[in-house]
């Protein structure tokens, strides 16, 4: 029996530490694969921190069926779901780790997706409880990972890196955010984080440098309005880098056998 028949991608979207622009990445990326045709939906991971209801521009609650399923709320033409819909926005998540893969699971299990071709999991940063439930027990096609040049970001990255190795999970490449500033009055183009670091992270594991994405005050803006920019301004040219970062992983994914559901390695610790 598969855990979510109704879901033939799930894409898992992380970082190794927050202030990257994960949530932003994964957004744009969710409706750069809706505008391929595909089916596709958001799950906010975050419990401690939900952002998506914000960057889609929603305030509903989400309907409970007659099976006591949530219907996904659609924005933007793509299903989602946070817990961030079911609680009010000043209301802190106390909660220890248990109950927060509980809560992960049951957001994925009790959601009422519609025949998904992509569900792409918006994940909070680290390697903790909610990425370790997920590649336990969810059946992740895939992950991608955000990074910024910065050195200590890619630290970071690398340790999300080996966590999906040690869980056998395939990453599908990596996302380097925030590769440059171009100067909105005189253009000149800075790298404010550094340079080259997705692409040597990309080098040092094998692994495809799917885009390299601007810091770019507009992105934030969209974002922030609950229009994000692959909705708001399709032809931008940071738009473009956001499709072909979703042809690629189309691509990828098309590649490689489905994982089954019901075979997932052990997480076991060692002392090295």
């Amino acid at each position: 029996m598969q855990i979510l028949p109704q879901v033939k991608n799930i894409i898992a979207v992380a970082s190794g530490k927050g202030g990257v622009g994960k949530s932003t990445t994964s957004v744009n990326l969710a409706l750069a694969l809706a505008k391929t045709g595909a089916r596709t939906g958001i799950l906010d991971a975050d419990i401690y921190g939900p952002s998506q209801p914000t960057m889609l521009g929603v305030q509903e609650k989400p309907i409970l069926t007659d099976k006591k399923m949530l219907q996904p709320i659609v924005a933007h033409g793509l299903q989602s779901m946070s817990i961030g819909y079911l609680i009010d926005e000043k209301t802190p998540m106390v909660w220890r780790g248990p109950m927060v893969s509980m809560a992960l699971q049951q957001l994925l299990k009790d959601t009422q997706w519609d025949n998904l071709e992509y569900l792409v999991i918006d994940l909070p940063p680290g390697t903790g409880d909610i990425q370790l439930t997920l590649a336990q027990k969810i059946p992740v096609s895939g992950a991608v990972i955000v990074t910024t040049p910065q050195d200590l970001a890619l630290l970071d990255a690398r340790r999300a890196y080996e966590m999906f190795h040690k869980v056998q999970v395939p990453v599908l490449g990596i996302i380097e955010n925030m590769s440059m500033h171009r100067c909105s009055a005189c253009g000149h183009i800075e790298p404010i984080f550094g340079e080259g670091g997705g692409q040597k992270l990309a080098d040092q594991y094998g692994l495809t440098l799917l885009g390299a994405l601007p810091l770019d005050q507009q992105i934030r803006t969209d974002t922030d309005s609950g229009f994000p920019l692959v909705v708001k301004d399709p032809e931008h040219p940071i738009s473009k880098i956001f499709s072909e970062i979703a042809d690629q992983i189309i691509t990828k994914l098309s590649l490689q056998s489905r994982p089954s559901s019901g075979n997932f390695p052990d997480i076991v610790i060692q002392n090295d």
